[in-house]
């Protein structure tokens, strides 16, 4: 069989029992954090302004729309859904993919499924979701692999959505190969280093690649074909695709811990390090050397006059953390950027590329922070790395006090208790799946941040 015909038949045989029980709790965790991240999402003008445009232009299906009231086509619920979760940098990633699989992933799996009218078990949609996570990652892989350009997620996430979409749909092996094709050559091959110079609600371009992944199936549906997909079919990439369904690339997602780019999160881990081992106090610290990778040098630096800009910085959240000793949401929203401590600290910071670290990039990130206190002395940590990578990922407890610290200016307690117990409970009968549908298709209750 021809490569994308192993990727339909994997799809048609995978079964829950087939994923490693550890591979299963790891797609149930992310999926709880995606949930998480959409919730905080819907509390930004880029969902808002995406919600508009969607309901003008992209109306007049059956598909649900994440945490909104809205019924769109579902095309536009893929859309909406992508760029709400993206609306908050804080969902998992993959570091050789150079970003994020389950943003697209999980908006477009629910727009095909709501659309398809398909009732299907807990079970059922975990699998899905995992078997997404293994295409996805691979997909991002083998594009880095094939072009010269650093594109963004939307670019290789389009082919997995696609391949989920089509599969939901009951795509035949030759439309399948199609809609890979279709959502290959129109996935957004957006250049990331743009969005990094000039922060704005593109982000990483999940939002795109999702609608296009499933317009893709669609319209493969209707016998538009499209060419072969090189990121499946080339051989130079088929040691890639060779370890689908043997090695879980589900494990290797790493988790963010603080909502901003996964580049700035060293630096940021270095900061929370020294203030907790040395606690100087904001006023004590006189100036700060933070040392990394280019990308990392290379995110903004400036003070913050939108989330977009908060998020993709590398000043700003290291300022929040010597100084607040925290960076959340509301560290990266409006309300902080007035905050004089911040403005002073952010002033005090240089910045260094570090060839050394710049090698070791994208498998490893690090940072050196450097401070100078007001006395003379200088501290500082040695090469760090931010926790929720694959080998020092966040246990369970730790990503459900995620979840809540997400959720809880948009969302009641009441509810994200509900949300939370379904996810964990979706191994476990019909219920579970049917009251996460009924809260995940439901407009949040607005909270300070959503006023």
């Amino acid at each position: 069989m021809s490569p994308d015909a192993d990727l339909h038949r994997f799809l048609l045989d995978l079964r829950w029992d087939d994923i490693p029980r550890p591979a299963q709790d790891r797609g149930r965790l992310l999926l709880l954090d995606l949930l998480g991240t959409a919730i905080a999402g819907t509390g930004t003008a880029l969902h808002q302004s995406v919600l508009r445009y969607a309901r003008r232009n992209l109306s007049g299906g059956r598909a649900r729309v994440l945490f909104s009231d809205a019924t769109l086509s579902p095309e536009g619920a893929a859309l909406v859904g992508g760029m709400t979760i993206d609306a908050i940098d804080s969902h998992d990633g993959h570091r050789l993919t150079k970003g994020h699989v389950g943003c697209g992933l999980l908006p477009a799996l629910l727009a095909a499924l709501d659309d398809s009218g398909r009732r299907i078990a807990g079970t059922e949609f975990l699998t899905l979701l995992a078997a997404g996570y293994e295409i996805g990652s691979r997909a991002g892989i083998a594009l880095h692999a094939t072009v010269p350009d650093y594109h963004t997620s939307g670019a290789w996430s389009a082919v997995n959505c696609a391949a989920i979409s089509g599969h939901v749909m009951g795509l035949g092996p030759e439309a399948f190969a199609h809609a890979l094709g279709i959502a290959e050559y129109h996935g957004p091959r957006s250049q990331m280093m743009r969005v990094i110079a000039h922060p704005t609600m593109l982000k990483d371009g999940s939002g795109w690649g999702a609608m296009a992944g499933v317009s893709a199936a669609y319209l493969a549906a209707e016998g538009f074909t499209g060419a072969p997909a090189v990121t499946v079919l080339a051989p130079e990439v088929a040691p890639i695709w060779k370890s689908l369904g043997r090695d879980w690339e589900v494990m290797n997602q790493y988790v963010k811990g603080f909502p901003v780019c996964r580049w700035a999160q060293p630096a940021v881990q270095a900061a929370l390090d020294l203030v907790e081992s040395h606690a100087p106090s904001a006023d004590e610290i006189d100036a700060v050397e933070v040392h990394s990778f280019a990308e990392a040098i290379a995110l903004c630096r400036r003070v913050p006059e939108t989330t977009e800009e908060a998020q993709y910085a590398i000043g700003w959240p290291l300022a929040a953390a010597l100084v607040r000793r925290r960076i959340g949401v509301a560290e990266v929203s409006d309300g902080a950027f007035e905050d004089a401590a911040l403005r002073e600290m952010l002033g005090r910071i240089r910045y260094v590329e570090d060839a050394a670290m710049n090698a070791r990039f994208p498998a490893e990130r690090f940072a050196v922070l450097r401070l100078r206190l007001r006395s003379g002395a200088w501290i500082e940590t040695g090469w760090t790395t931010a926790k929720g990578d694959p080998e020092t990922a966040f246990g369970t407890a730790e990503m459900v006090d995620k979840f809540y610290r997400l959720g809880g200016d948009v969302c009641s307690r009441d509810r994200l208790d509900r949300i939370h117990g379904a996810v964990m409970g979706l191994d476990g009968g019909t219920g579970s799946f049917e009251t996460l549908l009924s809260e995940m298709f439901a407009a949040p209750r607005q909270g300070r941040r959503a006023d």
